[in-house]
C-alpha cells in the first residue's frame, strides 16, 4: 500500500489533466488494489485488439499552432524543422489526408490539401504522423520508441490505480492512473478510461519525452462500431528544446473513417495473386505536384471552422505577403554568396538543380559527424546525396563522400553512382569509386605462416603497405521475389607508399626481387543474394522490398585474372554470409551475423581484400558496421589470412542495467550486448565481448577482447547520433 500511496501523490502532483473525462461526475474508489485486476484484463485482450483491425479508408484532418518562444541559428542543423520568418513567432498549418491501412502496421497517406502561413509548407517538430497512426494495443506506442503499459511486460514497469469509476450498469468505465516504475525517456505516464464490458481503451492520455520534444497527448477512440477499436480524434502538444531555441506546437487531428474492416471478414481472394505482394496495401501513391494548397478550398473542407486567432494567423501571413512583393529588392551578389555559404556551414540544406535533379547535404561544419573507436581512432565524414526521378520511375542516384582519418592521418573518399534503369525488377548498373584502406602484400602471409603464434606482433614486422584505388562497375537485378544476382568488374590500383623500400637490398633479397612500386588487378565478380518469403508492394513500376521472417544469405566469388587491362596477379576469392534480426516485442530485438571466406588459386603477388570482412573506413553512423564488426581488432588482422570464419550476435533493449538508476540516467533509449568471434591463423578464437547504450545524442560501447584464450585489450566506441537515426 505504502508504492501506491507514493504513486498515487505522484499522479497527483505531476499529471494536470484536470477533469479529462468530461462533465460526468466520478468518485474516488476506496481500494486502489482492484487497478491491477483490471489491467490485467486490459493486457490479455490487447494482443487481439491489437490486430482486430484488418483494413480502414479514411480522411484525417490535421490541425498545428506553432509558437517560436526562442530561436537562434543552430536551429537550422535540425533536420526537416519549419524554416520561421524573421520577427514572426506565431504560425498555422492545415492539412486534409486520405490515409488507407492495412495489417500488420501499414499505412499509406496521401496528402490532398495543404495550407499554412510558413513560408514553406514542409517541416514538422518531431515526427507528428507518428503520433496520428497510432495503435493504442500494441506493445510499443510511437514505434519501437516508448513501451506501451498495455505490453506483457507492462507491469514490470508501470505501476497502476484507479482514480476513480464512471457511469453504471452496461456504461461502467474505469480511470487508471498511469505511473512508470523508473524514471525513463522509454515509458509514459498519464491515464486511460477503460470500458468494463468489452476491456477497450475509451481515452489515452499520457505525457513523455522523445528526443528533444516533450510532449502530452490524448486520444479518444472511436464511440461504436469497427471504429471503436481505431482512434478518432487527437490533441497533442509538443515543446522542442535545443541550445537555446524553444518552440512549442499544438497539434489537433480528426479521422473521418468511411469504411473499417476487421479480421475476421478477411477476403481470402486478396491474397491469391502473391501472398508476398502487399501493393494492395499501398493503394495512396503521394503526388505533391497534386497537393492542393488553396485557403478557400480548405474552408469548404475542414470539419469544424478557424477560431478568430487562427484566423487573425492566415491575414497577417496575406498581408506579409503582399508587403514582401511590394519592397522587394534584389540583394547583391556577395550578399546571396555569403548567405547560402553560411546556410551550407550549419544546416542541412536542399540544392534544387530546376529539372536537373537536387543535391542533399550535411552541414560542413557539424560536430556530429565526427566519430572515435579504439581500433581506428578519430575521423570525420561528410556525405552528398544527388537523385534525379526520370520518366517511368527511372532513378539516378549518385552519392559522394570523404572523411580524414586523424590518428593514421589519410584521407578516403568514396563515390557511388546507381543508375535504376528497371524498377520493377530493381535492375540497376552501379558504379563505386574510392581509395580503400592501406594494404600489405601476401609476402607477408607468408612470413606469419612461419611464426608461432607466440611471436606474432606487427609492430616488429617490416610492413610495405599500399595505397588502394579502386573501381567496381556492376549489374544487379532481381531474377524472383527476393533472389537477385550481380555480375561485374573489379579494378583495383595498388601503389607503394615507401618507395624508398625498392632501393633497399636485403628486402629485395628477401621478396627475391618481387617488390615492385605498382600492382594492378582486374576480376570478374557474380554475387548471389537470397531473402527466401520476402514481402514488398509495388510503388507504381517501382518495387519496395519490405521484410522476410527468414535470413539473408549471399555467396560473393571474384576470380583476378593476370595480363587484363595490365593486371599482374592471378587469385580467386570466396565469401558466404548470412544474416537476420528478430524482432522480440517490447522494443527487444536480436541480430546474428555469420560468415565465412577464403583466397585460392593464388599466383604472383596478391593482396588479401575481402568485402565482408573488411575495416570500414567511412562509416556514417553507428548502425552501419555496430553490427557485424570487430571493434577493438586491430585493422592489419583484415589483411594477415586468406581465409577466414567470424560471427556475431548483438542484443537490444529498453531495460537491462540501467532500469534501476534512471533517475539519473533518464536518457538512455536502449541497451546492447554484444558478442563477437572470429577464427584465423594465430586468432584461435578472438573473442569480442561487448556492451552498449544509446541515446537520441551519442551511442557509445565499451568492449573486451581476447585472444586464443588470454585476455587482450579494453576499448571503446564512440559516435554522435543526434538528428541521425
Amino acid at each position: 500500500m505504502k508504492e501506491y500511496l507514493i504513486c498515487f501523490l505522484i499522479c497527483l502532483l505531476g499529471l494536470q489533466t484536470g477533469n479529462a473525462a468530461g462533465k460526468e461526475d466520478y468518485y474516488i474508489h476506496e481500494e486502489a488494489e482492484n487497478a491491477d485486476s483490471i489491467i490485467k484484463h486490459v493486457i490479455s485482450v490487447s494482443p487481439r485488439y491489437a490486430h482486430i483491425v484488418d483494413e480502414f479508408n479514411a480522411d484525417l484532418y490535421v490541425r498545428g499552432r506553432v509558437k517560436v518562444h526562442r530561436r537562434n541559428h543552430l536551429i537550422k542543423v535540425v533536420p526537416s524543422m519549419f524554416r520561421f520568418e524573421k520577427g514572426v513567432k506565431d504560425y498555422i498549418v492545415e492539412s486534409m489526408n486520405e490515409i488507407h491501412y492495412t495489417a500488420p502496421d501499414i499505412y499509406d497517406l496521401k496528402v490532398k490539401a495543404l495550407t499554412g502561413t510558413m513560408r514553406r509548407n514542409r517541416g514538422e517538430i518531431g515526427n507528428i504522423m507518428e503520433y496520428f497512426n497510432m495503435n493504442v494495443y500494441s506493445s510499443s506506442l510511437l514505434p519501437d520508441k516508448l513501451l506501451s503499459p498495455l505490453s506483457k511486460s507492462g507491469m514490470k514497469r508501470y505501476y497502476y490505480l484507479l482514480d476513480s469509476i464512471l457511469g453504471d450498469g452496461d456504461s461502467l468505465r474505469y480511470k487508471i492512473l498511469i505511473v512508470p516504475r523508473n524514471k525513463s525517456n522509454q515509458l509514459i505516464s498519464g491515464y486511460m478510461i477503460v470500458n468494463h464490458a468489452s476491456w477497450t481503451i475509451d481515452e489515452l492520455y499520457f505525457t513523455g519525452k522523445v528526443e528533444q520534444v516533450t510532449f502530452r497527448a490524448k486520444v479518444e477512440m472511436g464511440k461504436s462500431g469497427n471504429s471503436m477499436y481505431l482512434p478518432k480524434r487527437f490533441d497533442v502538444n509538443m515543446l522542442f528544446s535545443f541550445v537555446g531555441n524553444k518552440i512549442e506546437a499544438g497539434y489537433e487531428a480528426e479521422f473521418n473513417y468511411k469504411s473499417v474492416s476487421l479480421s475476421k471478414v478477411r477476403k481470402k481472394s486478396t491474397w491469391k495473386k502473391n501472398k508476398y505482394d502487399l501493393s494492395e496495401s499501398f493503394t495512396l501513391s503521394t503526388d505533391s505536384t497534386s497537393v492542393i494548397s488553396d485557403t478557400v478550398y480548405m474552408k469548404k473542407i475542414r470539419p469544424y471552422p478557424l477560431t478568430e486567432e487562427e484566423s487573425k494567423l492566415y491575414q497577417d501571413f496575406k498581408l506579409r505577403k503582399d508587403t514582401v512583393r511590394r519592397l522587394h529588392r534584389k540583394k547583391s551578389n556577395g550578399a546571396v554568396f555569403f548567405g547560402e555559404l553560411g546556410d551550407a556551414l550549419i544546416s542541412n540544406y536542399t540544392i534544387n538543380l530546376a529539372e536537373l535533379g537536387s543535391v542533399k547535404c550535411s552541414p560542413l561544419i557539424n560536430p556530429l559527424l565526427f566519430g572515435y573507436s579504439h581500433s581506428n581512432g578519430y575521423s570525420y565524414v561528410q556525405k552528398f546525396k544527388y537523385n534525379l526521378l526520370l520518366p517511368s520511375q527511372k532513378l539516378l542516384r549518385i552519392v559522394p563522400r570523404f572523411g580524414y582519418n586523424f590518428s593514421h592521418k589519410e584521407f578516403h573518399w568514396r563515390t557511388d553512382i546507381d543508375f535504376v534503369y528497371w524498377p520493377q525488377r530493381i535492375g540497376q548498373i552501379s558504379l563505386r569509386m574510392g581509395n580503400g584502406n592501406r594494404i600489405y602484400s601476401s609476402d607477408v602471409l607468408d612470413d606469419i605462416k612461419n611464426l608461432p603464434d607466440t611471436a606474432l606482433n606487427f609492430d616488429k614486422m617490416k610492413l610495405d603497405y599500399f595505397k588502394d584505388d579502386y573501381l567496381i562497375l556492376t549489374h544487379k537485378m532481381e531474377v524472383s521475389n527476393g533472389f537477385s544476382v550481380e555480375a561485374g568488374i573489379s579494378y583495383h590500383r595498388r601503389t607503394l607508399v615507401d618507395k624508398s623500400n625498392l632501393y633497399n637490398p636485403q628486402l629485395q633479397e628477401h621478396l627475391s626481387g618481387k617488390l615492385r612500386d605498382l600492382y594492378i588487378s582486374f576480376a570478374p565478380r557474380i554475387r548471389l543474394e537470397w531473402t527466401p518469403k520476402l514481402y514488398y508492394y509495388m510503388n507504381g513500376k517501382r518495387k519496395m522490398n519490405l521484410y522476410s521472417h527468414y535470413p539473408t544469405f549471399s555467396i560473393d566469388w571474384e576470380r583476378g585474372i593476370k595480363g587484363v587491362l595490365g593486371s599482374t596477379g592471378r587469385y580467386e576469392r570466396w565469401e558466404f554470409d548470412m544474416q537476420q534480426e528478430f524482432k522480440l516485442g517490447g522494443m527487444r530485438s536480436l541480430f546474428y551475423r555469420a560468415g565465412c571466406g577464403a583466397f585460392t588459386d593464388q599466383g604472383d603477388m596478391y593482396f588479401v581484400d575481402f568485402i565482408n570482412f573488411a575495416r570500414n573506413n567511412l562509416p556514417m553512423g553507428w548502425n552501419d558496421e555496430i553490427g557485424g564488426a570487430f571493434q577493438l581488432l586491430d585493422r592489419r588482422w583484415y589483411n594477415s589470412s586468406n581465409k577466414y570464419i567470424r560471427g556475431h550476435v548483438t542484443y537490444e533493449t529498453p531495460f537491462l542495467i540501467f532500469h534501476h538508476i534512471r533517475k539519473y540516467t533518464s536518457i538512455i533509449q536502449n541497451e546492447r550486448l554484444y558478442a563477437s568471434a572470429l577464427y584465423v591463423p594465430h586468432l584461435l578464437p578472438y573473442i569480442e565481448l561487448g556492451y552498449g547504450v544509446g541515446t537520441h545524442i551519442f551511442d557509445v560501447g565499451f568492449f573486451v577482447s581476447s585472444v586464443n584464450g588470454k585476455f587482450d585489450t579494453v576499448g571503446c566506441k564512440f559516435t554522435f547520433e543526434l538528428f541521425n537515426r
